[in-house]
């Protein structure tokens, strides 16, 4: 199969295309030379190209599309956010379609359903929150909607898949700054960590992205999870040992922690400051509130299961294990 990756570069995106490479014959969107350099590394052919110059042609009659690129800074504007995650989003369904691909599989976020309420025990029927405070998760619910209005029966399926915090070797977002808040001593715990939540290994999505390839219904979603939920609290600390790293036992009521990071950001927007604030009110509500999600849907119809558990995963973070 050919097929044509968004954020080949990157770590969902990455993952995949190593994964997939002894099989397929993967192009991906490079934007740089440095990008190109990661996509190669991947085992995928560069194309230089960006959403805002993406054509037919640069998808080499590919037969799919996986749509892993996304804005996901904990701060940006929402020209940014809207820029890449609809508008890219809008952009390379349209290519995908004028090029003949026969698949499109988004890599999509629970997020999409996150208004700062606990989900807890979701699975794919529940609805939309009407309103969203979080960029993140307005511009990626409505990239779904997009992706999945766009599923034509027999001619181009599309597919979103949902996973859920994704960790693992190869993360280059959510344990480094974790360790850097550790290091500056500015790590808090969140109402002591206690929130519930479901997690999605590296491998797992991987595993699902191969399975959207040939299976699932177009025009729907999926959650991909691994077998076990965890606190917040389990999750950071053996995250953190992997790296040598305590957290400790400082504690701010979820409350002020939303109060703290809402004054910040006013700051920040009233002074137009570019660089990211050190805590937002999303990255607050996102670690705070439970979110635990049902999988049966993925196993069902993916053929999904999850391969790594808990303890395996956290060895080979932490380089121990292959």
């Amino acid at each position: 199969m050919k097929i044509f990756i968004t954020g080949a570069s990157g770590f969902v995106g990455g993952a995949a295309a190593r994964r997939l490479a002894n099989q397929h014959d993967l192009y991906a969107m490079a934007r740089s030379p440095r990008s190109a350099d990661k996509v190669r590394a991947n085992g995928c052919t560069p194309i230089t190209c960006s959403f805002d110059d993406v054509q037919p042609e640069h998808l080499q009659q590919c037969d799919a599309v996986i749509h892993a690129a996304a804005f996901v800074e904990p701060w940006g504007s929402r020209q940014e956010f809207w820029h890449a995650n609809v508008t890219g989003t809008e952009r390379m369904l349209k290519v995908a379609q004028e090029a003949g691909a026969k698949r499109f599989v988004h890599i999509g976020t629970e997020a999409a359903l996150f208004d700062g309420s606990d989900m807890v025990q979701l699975d794919e029927a529940a609805p939309y929150p009407p309103r969203t405070p979080f960029l993140y998760s307005e511009t990626k619910r409505e990239a779904e909607i997009r992706v999945l209005k766009a599923d034509v029966p027999n001619e181009f399926t599309t597919i979103s898949l949902r996973p859920r915090l994704v960790w693992g070797p190869g993360d280059t977002t959510i344990l480094k700054n974790l360790v850097e808040l550790v290091d500056s001593g500015s790590f808090r715990w969140i109402n002591r960590g206690a929130a519930k939540t479901s997690i999605c290994y590296i491998d797992h999505i991987s595993q699902a992205i191969e399975a959207a390839l040939t299976r699932g219904r177009g025009g729907h979603a999926y959650f991909i999870t691994d077998e076990e939920d965890c606190t917040m609290r389990e999750l950071i600390t053996e995250m953190l040992a992997t790296q040598g790293r305590e957290p400790g036992n400082r504690n701010v009521p979820k409350g002020l922690a939303m109060f703290l990071a809402g004054s910040i950001e006013t700051v920040w927007k009233l002074f137009g400051i570019k660089k990211k604030p050190p805590v937002t009110r999303f990255s607050v509500a996102i670690t705070s509130a439970e979110c635990t999600l049902k999988n049966g849907k993925a196993r069902q119809e993916l053929g999904y299961a999850p391969e790594v558990d808990f303890k395996t995963g956290m060895q080979r973070l932490a380089g121990l294990q292959d």
